[in-house]
This record gives C-alpha cells, structure tokens and sequence, in this order.
C-alpha cells in the first residue's frame, strides 16, 4: 500500500470500515458501441450538486481526477483507491475529522437514473452478508443507512453504520459512501455532505455501458508536490470493490 501525504503533517487516524459488499453486476441495457456523439443525453433537472460539466461555471478551488471534480476543504486528506490488478484507480476517498467520503462515478443511460435500482442491489448485499439497511430520505433524495457485518478482533462478528448517498446526472451516476462519525451524526456528515455537492462530473462524449466504471486519474501536476510516508491508516476505509494499493493526500 503506498501512501503519500502533503506538507508533512500526520492525520489523525481515521474511523472508517473495511468489509467484503459486492458491486452490483454491471448489466448493460444501452450500447456500448454506440456513438455517444451523435445523441443528445436527455435533461436532467438538478436543483443542487453533483454537477455536470456543462452546469458549473463557478470558481470553487477543485481537485482534478479525471471523471471528477473534488472541492478542497481545509485538513481533509485525499486517498485515491487503486485497484492492484489493472492498476486503474477505483475510487476517491476524502477523509475528514474522523469521517470518511468514499466517491465512484459510473456511466449511466441516456434517458433514465439508475440509483433507485443500484440502491436496492446494495441494500440486498448487505443484508444477505448478514447486515441491514434503512432506504431512508436524505439531503440528496432517497439513501441508505446501512450495519455493515465486521469482525472485531475479538474474533466476533460486529457492525458498522454507513450511509450510501448517490445522484444521477446527465448520463452519468455519483456514488457517495459516508463511514465514520458522518454515518449517525448530522453535524459531522455536513462537511462531507458539502464535498459531495460540489463534486462536478466530467462525463465525456465516449460510448460507456451503463454502470461503467468512469476512469478517474491521480492529481496532476497543478497540485502541490506529493511526499512520501510510511505511515499505515489504523482502520482501512471501506471500500464495496476489492481493495488495492491506496496514495493519500493532505490539504
């Protein structure tokens, strides 16, 4: 696991959770060989973030990763999540006074939102691993706050809350998990709730199945220079895919 932090400053450990919850099987009901170009996505009526794109025209300092646009908060940490196998980045993770916002991007179909659904298979997992899960309405619309099992060192069998946000857009699809103190206390999730609605998408014009991972990318060059630690997080975020190396940065 290489973990790299900013400015030289140690975080404090954060409480987050790792368990196994499998992604939903990514079903295709769209082309992917058709020509994204040659069709027009259809509106989506946002009164409030994520972002398109093509709907943001503020000047809010963000971290660019590629499909995503992250706003920067003071004392947050940045951990890109990769996947050992390919090698490719999975997910973003924004860690902050004890909370933690793991962030994916998906494509999604032209025409309809696919959170309702994806929803509904995450609430499934969990509880056939032998959590459970609450759909509940939430600042973005409908969520989940979910026990996810964990095994404690005592060798037991525990749980730890966690709550799924998401929130469709422009032929694109954010997905939020909030572990940590975020998942059961309102004024810690706000912070993290303020990230996620300033997220922007950059969607592209490329051909994508529906649920297709979006690529995302390692901080460019435009931000400070990343130093190298060897320090270890004491409790892994969770994270629904399979985990891989991690590089961590400190605003």
């Amino acid at each position: 696991m290489a973990l790299f932090r900013r400015g030289g400053k140690d975080p404090a450990p954060q409480d987050t959770v790792e368990t196994e919850v499998d992604e939903p099987t990514l079903v295709s009901d769209d082309d992917p060989e058709l020509d994204a170009a040659e069709v027009s996505p259809a509106p989506v009526a946002r009164t409030g973030g994520p972002w398109d794109a093509s709907q943001v025209d503020d000047d809010l300092p963000r971290v660019d990763l590629g499909a995503i646009l992250v706003p920067g908060v003071q004392g947050m940490e940045l951990r890109m999540e990769i996947d050992k196998a390919t090698n490719v980045v999975s997910a973003a993770s924004i860690l902050l006074d004890g909370s933690s916002l793991q962030v994916q991007a998906f494509a999604a179909p032209r025409t309809d939102g696919i959170w309702d659904e994806i929803r509904a298979e995450i609430a499934e997992s969990v509880t056939q691993q032998g959590g459970s899960a609450d759909d509940l309405p939430g600042p973005f619309g409908r969520e989940l706050l979910a026990r996810l099992p964990i095994r404690t060192p005592e060798g037991r069998t525990g749980h730890r809350p966690a709550r799924f946000i998401g929130a469709d857009g422009p032929r694109w699809f954010v997905r939020g998990v909030l572990t940590g103190r975020a998942a059961v206390d309102p004024a810690a999730a706000a912070p993290l709730e303020k990230v996620f609605a300033g997220i922007v998408v950059v969607r592209g014009t490329d051909a994508r199945a529906p649920r297709d991972l979006l690529t995302l990318t390692l901080p460019g060059p435009g931000n400070p220079e990343l130093t190298p630690s060897d320090a270890e997080p004491a409790v892994p975020s969770f994270d629904p895919l399979t985990r891989g190396p991690e590089i961590t940065e400190t605003r």
